[in-house]
């Protein structure tokens, strides 16, 4: 069983020089600037240095977790013994790296520790060459380890202690039977350090199977959010999503931030509209190689791109430092990515800022997200053309009043210029110099339309995801695939996307059933949406969609038949009907310079179907990943 230390009302701040470290490793971290400990370092190093316990570990993704193993393990290792005697897993192979990279800095001064990263995208030889010249510590990644141990390469069986580090991601990205066949190898008197932002039920199974006894040591509330972010979200139209996206970075000059959206073919449109708008972006998703995909992360780091637009699979494990903010362009699917995805902002005890980009639709799972998280969003608005071209201006005027003068460069030409400009006074000059500068963002933003929402309408109806009574916009589809499938409202939404291959497609009331479900739709995509499901597969399901006859007042019949009736819609709707279960009948399947490179009114339409003049580029609808 899992145990919870005693409580402490108030952790105070305490020096690396108080918590037993050895005095060569303080050395090196004294260069790294480290004095005072964080407060999951100050909770778990002494316990690692003073007792054998194996340790559980709830922290958020920033708080200083990789010095908290990192410190005693370097400190606990034999040098004389050139064999693997700690064994650190970890979810990316950036996070791998980067945990190397912190532990070889950390042991700067102990003479002889080798740390050896091991992952995935890398030469298997060189990282097997490594494993033969002796190592002291492994950092690994789930896949390549489990390869290296098959392959019988890497020699775990003297390990003594084994580290799981972003437990939850790991599980998450379906390391599961990696890491239960790598925890099998090891020696059962080892000892386990299991690190994670949130305890979902699959990281409690980890630990009652391979953990003993176990302390558990939460920083903060459990499954919380990071104390110093705050959050926030805006209300708008769907269509608006992307316009909103650029006001909120035009209203932050200094935005450093990851936006997330939800699959691969957003981020890229995404990311495709911010470049073609002149912002200093990029993605980062799935369809990268890894030479791409660190190419885009160098760019990131060293802030030549202030925004990285990313799905949650591709951003899992970066190490980013200063984030000002993270963007939910989309929100996530699980209501845990929101924990990890906050958690990349307001690290190491700075502030950041959590934004949610939402519908009306979506507004219910901002209070799901809330009560998961322990904290209270805010619900901000969306800047007028005025107020973003007020901040930018401002921003430039600092930036001119701050501006270094290089005298020496510069103090040759300013007669010639002086001379040139004498003829006009120093208000006159003031505005030719704002006019340059600004007249085409000023350009951009004029009669710029409000993008907020009334938030009258919100109510308790849409907790479900539905409407209160019948809309004559939406036309309710009836679909033979249900729980038993593995369907829930978000996969039902990407299938639809991803049959239809629209972003633009409202989605009203979801009301999955075992077997089959009914979904609302814009009723103007009816035919598409039928046409697109009707050629689908959902796991291994040819699925069948139909429009729903309407609800009968005396309880009859909810399931529907397609109009027209054509042969094609006898051949996929006829024949293989049965059961009926509450008035509703169940149908089996047989088969298993960002403003003024373009003026506002030749603006494009997005490639997802949105059109759009003025700011309206692009934006999207109550979506979902498409199904894998």
């Amino acid at each position: 069983m899992i145990r919870n230390p005693k409580a402490r009302e108030e952790i105070k701040m305490t020096k690396f020089t108080d918590l037993g470290i050895a005095k060569d490793i303080l050395k090196g971290i004294s260069e790294l600037g480290f004095e005072e400990a964080m407060p999951v370092q100050s909770e778990v190093i002494p316990v690692v240095l003073e007792t054998k316990s194996d340790i559980v570990a709830l922290a958020q993704t920033g708080t200083g977790k990789t010095a908290a193993f990192g410190l005693p393990i370097v400190q606990q290792i034999n040098i004389s013994k050139k064999h693997p005697q700690a064994l650190i897993l970890s979810p990316t192979r950036e996070l791998c790296v980067q945990i190397a990279k912190d532990l070889m800095a950390y042991s700067k001064y102990v003479d002889g520790l080798k740390v050896l990263p091991v992952y995935g995208g890398a030469s298997i030889d060189t990282q097997i060459r490594g494993l033969k010249m002796g190592t002291h510590i492994i950092v690994a990644t789930p896949g390549r380890m489990l390869d290296l141990i098959r392959r019988k390469r890497a020699d775990i069986s003297n390990v003594q202690t084994v580290v799981l580090d972003e437990s939850d991601e790991m599980l998450n990205m379906g390391f599961r039977d990696d890491l239960n066949d790598i925890l099998e190898s090891v020696p059962d008197e080892r000892r386990t350090l299991l690190f994670s932002a949130t305890m979902p039920k699959e990281v409690a199974t980890i630990a009652r199977k391979y953990m003993s006894n176990p302390e558990e040591i939460t920083i903060g509330k459990k499954n919380a959010g990071a104390e110093n972010v705050k959050h926030a979200y805006y209300l708008v139209q769907a269509r608006d999503r992307y316009s909103a996206l650029k006001r909120i970075a035009d209203m932050n000059p200094d935005i450093y931030a990851i936006v997330f959206c939800r699959t691969r073919m957003e981020t890229k449109e995404v990311a495709e509209k911010l470049i073609r708008d002149g912002y200093n972006a990029d993605a980062l998703h799935g369809d990268l190689s890894q030479p791409q995909r660190d190419h885009v992360m160098s760019r990131f780091r060293s802030k030549s791109l202030q925004m990285l637009v990313a799905t949650d699979v591709a951003a899992r494990g970066l190490d980013v430092n200063d984030l000002t903010h993270v963007i939910n362009y989309n929100l996530p699917d699980e209501l845990e990515a929101y924990t990890h995805r906050s958690g990349r902002t307001g690290r190491a005890g700075k502030d950041g800022i959590s934004i949610a980009i939402i519908h009306l639709r979506e507004k219910y799972r901002i209070r799901e997200i809330e009560k998961k998280i322990n904290k209270t969003f805010e619900k901000a608005t969306i800047p007028t053309g005025k107020e973003v071209c007020k901040k930018q201006l401002f921003h430039l005027i600092n930036k001119i009043e701050k501006v270094e003068v290089d005298h020496e460069q510069i103090d040759g030409f300013l007669p010639e210029i002086y001379k040139k400009l004498e003829e006009v006074d120093k208000e006159d000059l003031i505005k030719r110099f704002v006019s340059l500068e600004f007249n085409r963002f000023l350009e951009y933003y004029k009669n710029a339309p409000d993008l907020n929402v009334p938030d009258e309408r919100d109510s308790g109806q849409r907790e479900r995801g539905g409407r209160r009574g019948s809309n004559k916009d939406f036309k309710r589809l009836f679909v033979n695939i249900g729980k038993n499938h593995g369907l829930n409202p978000q996969r039902l939404m990407g299938l639809v996307n991803e049959a239809t291959k629209e972003r633009n497609i409202e989605i009203g009331r979801i009301d999955v059933m075992k077997s089959f479900s009914f979904f609302e739709i814009d009723k103007q995509y009816t035919d598409k949406v039928l046409d697109g499901l009707n050629d689908a597969v959902f796991e291994g399901v040819s699925v069948s969609s139909e429009i729903a006859k309407e609800r009968q007042s005396g309880g009859g019949s909810d399931r529907g038949s397609r109009r027209g009736g054509s042969d094609r819609d006898s051949k996929r709707s006829g024949g293989d009907r049965s059961r009926s279960y509450g008035g509703r009948s169940e149908r089996r399947s047989s088969n298993n310079d960002r403003y003024g490179r373009k003026s506002s009114g030749s603006r494009s339409g997005s490639r997802s179907g949105g059109s759009g003049g003025g700011e309206k580029s692009g934006g999207g609808s109550r979506r979902s990943r498409p199904r894998k």
